[in-house]
């Protein structure tokens, strides 16, 4: 996994740093901060279910990471009264682990798969049937006296999550009932998670200073949070604690990370489709070897962010930078028979 401080992956999941993060998630709709259409519907479907008595359908949500997939889980959960039971996909090895998540559960339950488009093939052919028929179906034993059990299930809720939609099979897309995308935040709904945040961890800082952190935090909740950390500890080291307009941008500027919340590696990549490529197109594949690193790790983490503030565009014949991207380098567009050159 790449190593920025604007990665939207997980932090390493050291005991107190893992409890540090739930306490700064909301629990319910009321403190979670944007995404205000997607959480009208699942209140909608939330509202009806309870009323009816019936577990919720299943859903899928996707969208880039560090948006609040496993946050929103939670929160249904909450909303639901009911428990949650978190795994990922490339735990769930064997249909035996599968079948012993799912016998595990009660009623209601929730079970919350990240990243469920690494789920085994195997598997995931076992979690059809569950999701469908609430019916788990097991062979015992091999060969000629081989045999199979079916086993009803309680009458339980997936909620998936994936960053990748297209490498879902189409038979366990279909048994989502809802599907929904989380899009990128705005800077005030940002700016808003940043100062929740900040009431938690205890940490005093203005708006001009919570506004700064916003605009560099790639529209991310995550990323937001862990800039305000990292500028927390500036602040103690630095000042008096308080987080100002000055003090914030002198620890963004330490981090590297400029003001559209770009880091050393965003600026080298954009750097070199220009430079070696005049701007592009470029293959992802070409990006990757340039960058050293894999094509998912373009795909997820550079990409998104970069096309969603049009410094990046994707083409059939592959990638290549806007017009803004010169400017925000300060790269003139090359001429013919010129070459680049910095303003």
């Amino acid at each position: 996994m790449i190593d920025r401080i604007v990665n939207a992956a997980p932090e390493p999941d050291e005991p107190q740093a893992v409890e540090l993060e739930i306490t700064l998630r909301p629990r319910d709709f009321a403190n979670y901060i944007g995404q205000g259409r997607l959480k009208q519907n699942l209140q909608l479907a939330i509202d009806a279910a309870t009323k009816r008595g019936e577990p919720l359908d299943h859903i899928l949500l996707h969208g880039p990471p560090g948006l609040g997939k496993t946050t929103m889980a939670s929160v249904i959960a909450h909303e639901m009264a009911t428990q949650i039971r978190i795994t990922s996909g490339p735990a769930i090895e064997r249909a035996g682990d599968l079948a012993s998540l799912l016998t595990n559960l009660q009623n209601g339950d929730i079970l919350f798969i990240d990243e469920i488009h690494r789920l085994n093939r195997t598997v995931e052919e076992v979690l059809y049937s569950a999701m469908e028929d609430f019916k788990l179906d097991i062979m015992l034993g091999k060969g000629p006296s081989a045999r199979s059990l079916r086993l009803d299930l309680p009458r339980f809720t997936i909620i998936g999550a994936t960053t990748r939609t297209g490498q879902l099979a189409a038979p366990l897309r279909d048994r989502f009932g809802m599907i929904h995308r989380l899009d990128f935040y705005t800077p005030d709904e940002v700016q808003q998670i940043i100062e929740r945040a900040a009431g938690i961890l205890k940490v005093k800082i203005d708006k001009p200073a919570a506004a700064e952190l916003a605009k560099r935090s790639r529209l991310t909740p995550r990323i937001a949070n862990r800039l305000l950390k990292r500028v927390r500890d500036y602040a103690d080291v630095n000042g008096d604690g308080i987080i100002d307009a000055p003090l914030s941008h002198k620890a963004l500027e330490l981090l590297d990370i400029d003001e559209l919340g770009l880091d050393a590696a965003d600026r080298m990549l954009l750097a070199a489709i220009i430079e070696n490529y005049d701007g592009g197109p470029v293959g992802v594949e070409t990006l990757a070897a340039l960058t050293s690193e894999e094509r998912g790790t373009i795909e997820d983490f550079y990409e998104p962010y970069l096309m969603q503030i049009g410094l990046l565009e994707r083409t059939p014949r592959g990638r290549k930078v806007t017009p803004k991207t010169y400017k925000h380098l300060g790269k003139k567009p090359k001429k013919a028979g010129g070459q680049s050159s910095l303003l």
